[in-house]
């Protein structure tokens, strides 16, 4: 976090401005993560999305069976409270790269 924060300092306000859109654009949105996990959570929807694809199938096919819907269930408990954590580690990785990308091509 603290590599991050170092990064952004060398940033002028344009940096700054594409740095965030850059983030929007590849990052993951909350809400969208959200809406994923309550309507298609069941089926690893929400994680197909943080693609967490390997947990994703294997709640896909738990799925398909009753016991294993319980389990699915339980799973997508949670999910609901580890998702935000999932989706700002997501940005935080995208926007330190592509800090590094910037902070590259400026001084390159």
């Amino acid at each position: 976090m603290s590599y991050n924060i170092a990064l952004k300092s060398q940033l002028d306000a344009r940096e700054l401005l594409l740095l965030d859109q850059e983030v929007k654009n590849h990052g993951k949105n909350m809400v969208v993560a959200y809406i994923l996990w309550y309507f298609l959570g069941l089926f690893g929807g929400h994680r197909f999305y943080m693609r967490k694809k390997g947990s994703a199938i294997a709640q896909l096919i738990l799925s398909l069976t009753v016991i294993g819907m319980i389990a699915t269930s339980i799973w997508w408990l949670v999910d609901a409270f580890l998702l935000h954590t999932w989706v700002k580690d997501h940005n935080r990785d995208v926007e330190g790269r592509i800090m590094e990308q910037i902070v590259r091509q400026k001084q390159g």
